[in-house]
């Protein structure tokens, strides 16, 4: 009997789902709400006797335990496999040298990692005092096992060499690297060290916050792992293997943006909280609050860059469906400094916390400005339009009709008038985007993020050719079609497939509109255009090589020693290629 088999043998599917959902009887079986899209009536059905799980509802998903909590966890197959094996205590045995290299070893090195810097953290004074400076109390570094990286090049890497693991494998797990004299570097020093875990608890990366003592213009004052086969920045949650159950009993989850924010308000008493932890908040972070929470608050930092955040991610959270509100408190910079100068205050704040619309409301509504008329009503429009943007942007008709309706009263506007204007708004208004935005969705460029850089450098290239050759060495991370195109602008005439010719059309009267763009302006956006093509390119070659790596992982009972070759090549390449988008 295979692993597998044991393992489905040992455990009953409807316990465990249970232990995730709230289940109902039905007859035989047991239904519930189901956990992977919205519904108000039960379509998820578990039959204890198949021990299978289906949904009849609109995602039409179903499969047996391990597909149940893959799919709720976010996990790969290995990663379900190792917990529910642990789980039903059945052995896992024969596992080959080259699986065990591919994750295993990942795990075990950013474990033994993590050890060897709590061990530092508790012979070094200055940075024991530092946290206790932060307001930070004994149990809480504990129980979120913080450490420290001293003050040395190599030690971490000496360290664990002389534990067995290989210079090549730390490497992988991102925790040294090698200058360009071919020594090995530790990645992080002089910093006090934060694991990062995934959703069960397994340590799979760090971020490091340099000590006060060494912080410069120069030196980034956080330094994340980069991404590895075991750590997508994306789809982790600070805090979260610690907070998940209870945000799942309340329905609801506070998002903060940094690791100090989190530990803090932790320690004061808010427990259903997660951080982004040094990246912007993603789909798939939402994803995996949505399966537990029907609300959420973001509390981001006090400032304009923080505004910007909080706006970004309450669109995204908008489109998930989530009853979004936010908390922004005047008086006080972070949630980290409320908790350490006022205990008790973040619970009180949190029950006060504004529903999105309102934040956007005062935010865009407030002018106390004197102004003439006119500029009054370029103001209102403009203004009135980007609240329209977000209006539109909700799931809910509900939701749209109430906040029409408040937009209305406030603005002394017909609801008659501002339907009429909602209804002429291509897309969501969104001031904080980076990238312009695209097309309408007739004149649509662009399918891929990569062919979305692309569309806007032709269009700048043709307002100004005399930037042309600035391409020349980024032609490879081209798409094909960009390549065509912009083959036949430096070559002055059209392509010759009709529908690259009428894409070519496009940009071209898209880009009348640039040439009075200041030409220093265009150089710098195409310098950041440039990279940021080159990064896509990179990131979309990891994950042509991760769904190799992991095809080869599923058939690996029938592994010949060329294909294990040809793994390890793809493995070497998967590397290669992190290091490359870390490092642009």
């Amino acid at each position: 009997m295979t692993p597998v088999e044991q393992i489905k043998e040992k455990l009953d599917i409807v316990e465990f789902i249970r232990s995730y959902i709230q289940l109902q009887p039905a007859g035989k079986n047991f239904k519930a709400l189901c956990p992977f899209h919205k519904e108000r009536t039960p379509s998820f059905s578990i039959s204890p006797e198949r021990q299978t799980w289906h949904c009849f509802g609109a995602c039409s998903e179903g499969g047996d335990i391990f597909k149940f909590l893959m799919k709720y966890e976010n996990l790969e197959f290995h990663e379900a496999l190792k917990i529910l094996a642990e789980k039903a205590g059945v052995e896992l045995k024969r596992v080959s040298p080259i699986d065990q290299k591919q994750f295993g070893v990942l795990y075990e090195i950013n474990e033994a990692a993590k050890e060897f810097f709590k061990q530092n953290l508790k012979s070094s004074a200055e940075a024991k005092k530092y946290l206790d400076s932060r307001g930070l109390k004994q149990e809480t570094v504990e129980e979120f096992e913080l450490g420290l990286a001293p003050d040395k090049w190599d030690i971490l890497a000496i360290y664990l060499i002389k534990k067995g693991y290989s210079a090549a494998d730390i490497e992988r797990a991102g925790l040294i690297f090698k200058n360009e004299r071919g020594s090995l570097i530790d990645r992080f020093r002089n910093r006090i060290m934060f694991p990062l875990y995934n959703n069960f608890g397994k340590t799979i990366g760090f971020s490091g916050r340099i000590l006060p003592r060494f912080e410069t213009p120069e030196t980034g004052k956080y330094v994340n792992s980069p991404e590895t086969l075991i750590f997508n920045k994306s789809k982790i949650l600070y805090g979260f293997h610690k907070t998940k159950n209870h945000i799942r009993d309340k329905k609801k989850a506070v998002a903060v943006e940094g690791q100090m924010d989190l530990l803090m308000a932790h320690q004061d008493g808010v427990k259903n909280i997660v951080a982004v932890s040094g990246t912007a908040l993603t789909v798939d972070h939402l994803k995996i609050l949505k399966r537990l929470a029907d609300e959420i608050i973001f509390f981001f930092d006090n400032d304009e860059a923080g505004l910007k955040a909080a706006e970004r991610s309450i669109d995204l959270a908008n489109q998930q469906d989530f009853s979004v509100k936010l908390l922004v408190v005047e008086n006080y910079k972070d949630p980290a400094e409320i908790a350490q100068k006022s205990p008790g205050l973040l619970l009180k704040l949190l029950e006060e916390a504004k529903s999105a619309m309102e934040f956007y409301f005062n935010r865009y509504l407030t002018n106390d400005k004197r102004q003439t008329t006119n500029d009054n009503l370029i103001n209102l429009k403009n203004n009135v339009r980007i609240i329209l943007g977000k209006i539109k942007n909700l799931t809910s008709a509900i939701e749209r009709a109430h906040w029409l309706k408040e937009l209305s009263l406030i603005t002394k506007i017909k609801e008659e008038v501002l339907l009429d204007e909602l209804s002429q708004l291509k897309t969501p208004s969104s001031p904080s985007n980076t990238l312009r935005q695209p097309m309408p969705a007739k004149q649509a460029l662009a399918s891929t993020r990569r062919d979305l850089i692309a569309e806007r450098l032709t269009g700048l290239l043709m307002a100004n050719e005399n930037f042309l050759s600035i391409i020349n060495e980024h032609i490879a991370y081209l798409p094909n079609d960009y390549l065509i195109i912009i083959e036949s602008v430096k070559n002055r005439k059209k392509p010759d497939e009709e529908r690259l010719s009428d894409k070519l059309n496009l940009i071209s009267l898209h880009s009348s509109t640039e040439s009075a763009l200041d030409e220093e302006k265009i150089k710098n956006e195409l310098n950041e255009l440039l990279r940021q093509l080159k990064t896509e390119y990179f990131k979309e070659k990891r994950i042509e090589l991760a769904e190799l790596i992991k095809k080869a992982e599923k058939n690996k009972s029938a592994k010949s020693i060329d294909q294990e070759k040809e793994i390890s090549v793809a493995l070497e390449e998967f590397d290669r290629v992190s290091k490359l988008i870390h490092n642009l």
